[in-house]
């Protein structure tokens, strides 16, 4: 029964304790074990869950209670986990760490209680003994309704530490579930904006998800997770799996011509960003979704009539995105001719004149620059201008996380007016461009996948 999917969420009292490491080792060894892995992330994070799809041959989702509403939370996991044996949620930040000044919106706890998962939290025990006990039952006393079902003590050092931190942990009657010792750490790279996606490691990644995986196998108690996990029950509310909406039985096609509506999407190293239901929500509205990567393809999909370009790391590309001239031309054509274009941050950026002096597709007259400044944070936003992609008064929740600025030109028109943290106006609207740093989660608005590829029919 899909509602009882088995399920556990690794947490921790803090980022950095090694969530991604055991949860993503945790996906890896049960995978190994032949077991079908559902894997989930908290939060409007990206990478991390390319880590998980290496781990377990299925496409990482986000669970994200802010951007798509507390509503939707058990409905996305349920469609993530068909078929599954078993699902693994790596949450976000610390535990009870959620929206700023907004409570336990968008936290791990949160998530937890409205998936009746287990918790199980991982500790980083490198500069403590005794004192773990006082940590773990206050995250097990502060919200008596987040059941926290056992810890996995990371970075212990010898066999005396693991013994003083096993005797402090009984104390508190929370299980023991695993070991990590400190000198068999996994590494992972990381740069301004996180770690490294796995599409710009290659094997480096195949390999860092083995060695994950192996220090988990050793180090937990593989089957008391899966017993914790089984134990979890149904899920509460009674919600069904989320649906993009019915398969259309033909692709549209344009009156003018019988090729498939095709909707190209930006993919490879520069544009990793992207939730995997907008491509679904594509799909169900009835274009043919294309995937190209503007790094080595040097044409648009043949018979693009719209074109989605995400999120990612352009900055570190700009030299490559930049020589390959024949697709910005393409891209710039396209844009020209009125056909919808959305762009999302990294394809904000890859529509300007310029990034970091380098030339781009110069949809945009605008210039875009590396900053030493982050913009970070959950975004309250409203559609100020008619799109493609959303009617003016639009109402959506987003994410801005970039250390870039736009330096924006004449003619076009804003996307977004910001209601929080402070009121302003973001991105553009011109011609059929919707590009802006709001990155948006399309499950919680589905009428802009509709309304996008009807653009795209018509245009």
């Amino acid at each position: 029964m899909t509602s009882a999917v088995p399920r556990l969420v690794i947490a921790a009292p803090s980022s950095g304790s090694g969530k991604t490491t055991v949860a993503t080792g945790l996906m890896a060894a049960l995978a190994a074990r032949g077991l079908a892995v559902s894997p989930h992330k908290v939060g409007p994070d990206y990478i991390d869950p390319g880590y998980h799809a290496l781990a377990t041959g299925r496409v990482g989702r986000n669970l994200d209670a802010y951007l798509c509403g507390t509503e939707l939370v058990a409905p996305l996991f349920l469609h993530g986990a068909r078929g599954c044996d078993i699902a693994v949620v790596e949450g976000v930040m610390g535990l009870y760490d959620g929206a700023a000044g907004e409570g336990e919106l968008a936290s791990t706890a949160q998530v937890a209680k409205l998936l009746g998962a287990p918790v199980v939290l991982v500790v980083d025990a490198s500069s403590q003994a005794r004192s773990v006990a006082a940590l773990v039952h206050g995250f097990v006393s502060w919200d008596p309704e987040v059941r926290v079902g056992g810890v996995i003590l990371n970075k212990v050092g010898s066999d005396r530490h693991e013994a003083l931190l096993r005797e402090a942990t009984d104390s508190v009657g929370v299980p023991v579930l695993g070991v990590l010792r400190r000198a068999r750490q996994v590494s992972t790279p990381s740069r301004h904006l996180g770690l490294v996606p796995v599409a710009e490691r290659g094997t480096e990644a195949v390999e860092a998800v083995e060695a994950m995986a192996a220090l988990v196998a050793d180090g937990c108690d593989l089957e008391a997770l899966v017993g914790l996990a089984r134990a979890a029950g149904p899920l509460p509310g009674g919600f069904a799996p989320w649906t993009p909406g019915p398969a259309p039985t033909h692709h549209p096609t344009r009156s003018d011509e019988r090729s498939p509506l095709r909707v190209a999407v930006a993919g490879g190293a520069a544009f990793t960003f992207s939730y995997a239901e907008h491509t679904e929500l594509l799909a169900a509205a009835g274009a043919e979704v294309v995937t190209f990567d503007p790094l080595r393809d040097e044409e648009l999909p043949e018979g693009t009539a719209g074109l989605v370009v995400g999120g990612g790391f352009p900055e570190v590309y700009a030299a490559e995105l930049s020589a390959n001239e024949p697709l910005r031309k393409a891209v710039a054509e396209l844009a020209l001719s009125g056909a919808p274009v959305a762009a999302e941050c990294a394809g904000l950026l890859y529509l300007c004149r310029e990034l970091d002096g380098l030339p781009m597709c110069g949809v945009l007259d605008a210039s875009a620059r590396m900053s030493q400044r982050l913009t970070l944070g959950y975004r309250d936003a409203v559609a100020v201008s008619d799109s493609a992609l959303a009617a003016a008064g639009t109402r959506m929740r987003g994410h801005e996380f970039h250390r870039t600025a736009v330096e924006p030109g004449a003619g076009a028109a804003p996307a977004w007016g910001m209601r929080a943290p402070e009121r302003r106006v973001e991105g553009f609207v011109e011609r059929g461009v919707h590009a802006s740093y709001l990155h948006t989660h399309w499950a919680s608005e589905p009428g802009v996948a509709r309304r996008f590829v009807e653009r795209c029919r018509t245009s």
